[in-house]
């Protein structure tokens, strides 16, 4: 899971931390769900010895953590596509290739101990990397470097036409570096959702409306609040190496940064403003740039290298000529993180067993469910496994934008991420509930199971931006992530959630993330089971599930729908 992670933000576990309960959500409307003949006989397919069997070899030491570009990604994908190709599974990629072939880059920056602030009086204010700042490349070159360079304050540095924001105002912000708070508009539940955190306010779609204004840099100003996650999570994540596709014609922001909140305070002072005053300001529609008097500079050196690595694909093709054409997405990253440090028993293989070898094997599982079917649903069945995911989504934001399928052939994306291996649950957390009926027909689903669905505790975290499904979304496709709650069945109250907390303390992106013999893996059973009987109703429908209208992605799918329409396919 691309995630900047801690004990407090994992998903199931926010209740036990004390995090306030989601905003209500309304409840789903009850579906009607159409299941294609031999439906029951393929749902019993889904068992625990096979899921067993494909986490087991998948997460592996002979797998040797899946790092994108290593021998053990290699063999990884290879095993995948055998998979793929034993249930019945064509490959999806040019000339019946089950690989769609990325390069990525990896760029490692090298930040002064101390970057510094000057106000036009000559007084001045440095602070120190890791403690109070952060800077990543912005561009992929060796070299990055400018010069007193104007800091201007731009609130939330967000424009959205469909809630009439524009924190620009038409300023001229060319070679300019940006200072804008975290989050978005959150004090008025009419505005970008109430307390849900919607994608303008993620900081890479705050990087990316700095660039797109011509800025020299971008700084996010934290705080522990309105990210979700402390400032540790912000260092742990960005020193070292980070991979990105390889760079396009988008606008690009020389650098990156963070500043915390007691710095971001200094460098307002230094030109005579308070943050907290502009903040106020800022929480309004008519606020515009603020420039504060205050410059920096940059000189920076970056280690560039590439590496190649694929996502993997197989498809089942549809029963029905109309239909077929269509295709339902069951995706599920395929990395890890390689071989690293040891952890105090001396392994340095990060197998990656629950992130996310148990959801390639839910994948499997409701790929070979789908194999077993007498006849294959209406719609097409495609099963990805995106590479590069802990790496910053990248796998599958390539194959969404690739041009390998148009979006509006897309009817759905069910993303499988982590996985419950403790048992059954009453419930199911949906991440990003209330963004699509996708919700509804995964009601009337769980009401087959007798679970009744939910959404993540923690709705200002963003969770529904954090892997895979994001990447569907951003070009229109309605997508969805869940997975087992923490109510479990023949437990105490808080027994999940305790669960949760010693994996995450034990074994989140750790080598001691690997299969145990004290699974008990009824709960992902019951959860493939589930995204079987999603996927099949949507495989099977006349009419699929689209966005709730007035969602941010509901124009998007629209316009890819008319785009396929205006080319006469």
């Amino acid at each position: 899971m691309r995630t900047l992670v801690t004990l407090a933000v994992l998903p199931g576990l926010l209740v036990a931390c004390g995090t306030p309960a989601p905003a209500p959500t309304p409840a789903p409307d009850h579906v009607e769900l159409s299941l294609p003949a031999g439906f029951d006989a393929a749902l019993d397919t889904i068992a625990a010895p096979g899921l067993l069997a494909d986490v087991t070899t998948v997460a592996g030491d002979a797998f040797e953590g899946r790092l994108p570009g290593s021998d053990g990604d290699r063999a990884a994908r290879a095993f995948l596509a055998g998979r793929l190709a034993e249930l019945g599974f064509a490959g999806f990629f040019d000339d019946g290739s089950y690989e769609q072939p990325l390069e990525i880059v990896g760029l490692t920056a090298h930040p002064p101990d101390r970057w510094s602030f000057e106000a036009a009086d000559g007084s001045a204010a440095g602070f120190r990397y890791g403690e109070e700042y952060m800077l990543m490349a912005g561009v992929q070159r060796p070299e990055i470097s400018f010069a007193d360079a104007e800091v201007v304050f731009v609130g939330y540095g967000i424009v959205a036409a469909e809630e009439d924001w524009d924190d620009f105002k038409g300023a001229d912000l060319r070679g300019k570096v940006l200072l804008m708070l975290n989050d978005d508009p959150d004090w008025d539940p009419e505005l970008f959702g109430g307390e849900r955190k919607l994608s303008y306010g993620r900081w890479d779609s705050k990087y990316a409306s700095a660039a797109r204004q011509g800025a020299a840099g971008a700084i996010i100003v934290h705080t522990t609040e309105s990210a979700g996650y402390p400032w540790q999570v912000v260092r742990s994540s960005n020193i070292g190496e980070q991979f990105e596709l390889v760079a396009g014609d988008e606008p690009r922001s020389l650098v990156n940064g963070w500043l915390t909140w007691e710095a971001s305070k200094t460098v307002a002072a230094l030109g005579g403003h308070d943050l907290e005053a502009l903040v106020d300001a800022a929480r309004s529609r008519d606020f515009r740039p603020v420039p504060l008097g205050v410059t920096t500079s940059v000189d920076l050196h970056i280690d560039v290298r590439t590496t190649a690595t694929a996502n993997v694909a197989g498809v089942l093709r549809g029963s029905d000529p109309e239909l077929a054409d269509s295709l339902v997405v069951l995706s599920a990253h395929h990395d890890h993180f390689g071989i690293g440090e040891p952890d105090s028993t001396g392994d340095v293989i990060y197998n990656g067993a629950l992130d996310n070898g148990v959801a390639m094997a839910q994948g499997l599982a409701v790929a070979g469910a789908f194999a077993s079917l007498p006849q294959p649903p209406r719609r097409s069945v495609l099963v990805l496994f995106p590479a590069a995911e802990e790496q910053g989504i990248l796998g599958s934001e390539y194959f969404a934008r690739s041009g390998a399928v148009h979006p509006a052939r897309l009817a759905a994306d069910i993303n499988f991420e982590l996985g419950n291996v403790w048992g059954r649950t009453s419930d199911v957390i949906v991440y990003g509930l209330g963004k699509s009926e996708l919700d509804d027909w995964l009601a009337s689903a769980a009401a087959t199971q007798g679970r009744t669905i939910r959404g993540e505790q923690d709705v200002r975290a963003g969770w529904f931006y954090r892997s895979d499904q994001i990447s569907f979304a951003r070009v229109g496709v309605p997508a969805i992530w869940f997975k087992s709650g923490v109510d479990f069945l023949g437990r105490e109250p808080g027994w999940g959630e305790a669960r949760y907390e010693e994996w995450i303390r034990n074994s989140y992106h750790r080598p001691s993330d690997e299969v145990e013999e004290s699974w008990n893996l009824e709960g992902l059973v019951e959860d493939a089971r589930l995204a079987f009987r999603l996927a099949a109703a949507i495989a099977t429908a006349d009419i699929t599930p689209t966005w709730y209208e007035g969602d941010e992605f509901e124009a998007l799918r629209k316009a890819s729908l008319a785009e396929l329409e205006a080319d006469g396919e």
